[in-house]
């Protein structure tokens, strides 16, 4: 019990220490906030506690809540939200935890100190991985939250105990409020408990679906309160679907897995390929048949069910992966090959566990070097395939952002108030400093749609920043006053591969020039 206890805080003190080292050069080197993404999640929980009408309602849609709702801890500084710290940091603590119930879910499936150090390095060692828990993407979240399910449920096989059953339920609607893979999950835990319980399976298993059942259930009401239809996370305009079905009404073009399994399947695992590098995908297909001859079967089947839901996904829920490695142009979504990586390191520690207590670390330093080895020969940031699609598809958002920010910055005093979007415009706000109590956005539904859609009765902001064409830059085009515009385009800025920003300013009538 003390050798584990000393291995388990020996990995804490590993993983603290790896994810402040690479949290810290991703924000000196300014990629903090590169995925487009990632800077919504921040502005979101912003928000929330920054807004003309702050509040519960200000969460939103699609993206599930729970890590908006951790960022909140932090994001209400003005230095931690204009860094991306606020939501970078308790990315950062769930990547730790992340590792922590891998270790110990290995350790204890394995009966291996060297394969739970195996799976702990090729998993915490990952660029890819590293790089996206040193920003406020959702990754690091739903990857603790799926290896505390796994976790709780391998401590219940042991023990039988109905504690372990509720910890699970809890980790579960975790999952559930981090992304939609935790949905996913809740009848596989639940079929397993039935098959594992050794004294009340059904009562067991009913209680671990009832309490899990929450999360889902919470958002589905959610989305019914706020927006009249439990489903419009998955069919409204701002869904995956909708998304996708507005592109297709313009260019009618099909993403590549679209209805298709095969093709669906072939790139999934292109992503995860690069995502987890060529070695651990080799190492991990032996440590699979090791686990099976360890009958260490459930944690090889749980870690394989995010996967199987990517590609469902792909097939037939509107969610495109867009790599450079079956021939497509350009980079979209690869991130979502990460999805394999407890998979593939899991698997990756039985192997090392093969090796026996006298080959264990051997065995260990081959998996993990193997498994390092695309790392390894090409040391640099180009050669990880999420840092690369966020620098490559936010070159335009950062031009605009950042010179709209300067003009922002220079000529708004506060209180003049802004009429704009939320979206990828926040980032200007968030850039030049300007509370997004000053904007008024999507999100302060009443006052903005009466701007927009009656702009001579009720748009009173003096400033109306927004991509050309939109409907506040309608809204700023058509206010008139006596014949003249009330609104002069003061600034545009044009960037290539991107629409213009324009950005507007109100001048009474008596300042307005004479024809």
């Amino acid at each position: 019990m003390r050798h584990s206890r000393a291995e388990a805080a020996l990995a804490l003190v590993g993983l603290a220490t790896l994810s402040a080292i690479a949290t810290t050069l991703v924000y000196r080197q300014g990629w903090t906030l590169y995925f487009g993404d990632a800077e919504a999640h921040l502005n979101i929980a912003r928000r929330v506690l920054d807004s003309r009408t702050p509040g519960y309602d200000q969460i939103g849609t699609v993206w599930l809540p729970l890590p908006h709702l951790l960022t909140l801890v932090l994001v209400w500084n003005d230095g931690l939200w204009r860094s991306g710290l606020a939501g970078a940091i308790p990315s950062s603590i769930c990547f730790i935890l992340a590792g922590l119930f891998l270790f110990a879910l290995v350790r204890r499936t394995a009966e291996s100190s060297s394969g739970a150090w195996t799976a702990l390095a090729v998993f915490a060692l990952n660029p890819n991985l590293l790089y996206l828990q040193s920003t406020p993407m959702t990754e690091a979240v739903a990857l603790a939250a799926w290896m505390a399910v796994l976790y709780c449920t391998i401590r219940f096989r042991e023990s039988q105990s109905w504690w372990w059953v509720i910890i699970a339920a809890v980790a579960s609607v975790a999952a559930s409020l981090s992304r939609y893979e935790g949905w996913f999950l809740i009848p596989f835990v639940t079929a397993h408990l039935v098959f594992k319980a050794r004294t009340h399976r059904f009562g067991k298993a009913l209680l671990f679906a009832s309490l899990a059942s929450l999360g889902p259930l919470y958002w589905l009401a959610h989305n019914w309160w706020l927006y009249s239809n439990a489903f419009e996370f998955y069919n409204g305009p701002y869904s995956a679907k909708g998304i996708y079905a507005a592109g297709l009404r313009v260019n009618g073009q099909r993403y590549f897995g679209d209805h298709d399994w095969y093709k669906a399947s072939l790139v999934f695992c292109a992503a995860a390929r690069l995502c987890s590098g060529w070695g651990l995908a080799v190492s991990s297909a032996a440590g699979f048949f090791c686990g099976l001859w360890k009958r260490a079967l459930w944690p090889i089947v749980f870690a394989a069910l995010p996967p199987l839901f990517y590609v469902w996904s792909i097939h037939s829920g509107g969610t495109p992966i867009v790599v450079p490695a079956l021939g497509l142009n350009g980079f979209y979504n690869s991130r979502y090959g990460l999805a394999a990586l407890p998979l593939l390191a899991i698997c990756a520690g039985f192997l090392a566990a093969a090796g026996g207590r006298r080959g264990g670390r051997w065995a260990a330093a081959v998996v993990v070097v193997v498994g390092l080895m695309p790392w390894l020969a090409e040391p640099k940031p180009d050669a990880w395939i999420t840092w690369q699609e966020s620098r490559r598809n936010s070159e335009a958002r950062r031009a605009w952002t950042t010179a709209s920010a300067a003009v922002m910055s220079a000529e708004y005093h506060r209180g003049e108030g802004i009429l704009t979007n939320f979206g990828d415009l926040a980032g200007i706000f968030r850039e030049s400093g300007i509370s997004l109590r000053e904007t008024l956005h999507e999100g302060n539904s009443v006052e903005w749609n009466a701007a927009v859609l009656s702009p001579e009765m009720f748009l009173h902001e003096a400033w109306v920043v927004g991509f050309e064409p939109s409907d506040v830059v309608r809204a700023a085009r058509s206010a008139t006053v006596r014949g003249f515009p009330r609104y002069h385009l003061v600034h545009r800025i044009a960037v290539t591969g991107a629409p213009a920003v324009e950005i507007y300013r109100r001048y009474e009538f008596y300042e307005l020039p004479r024809p």
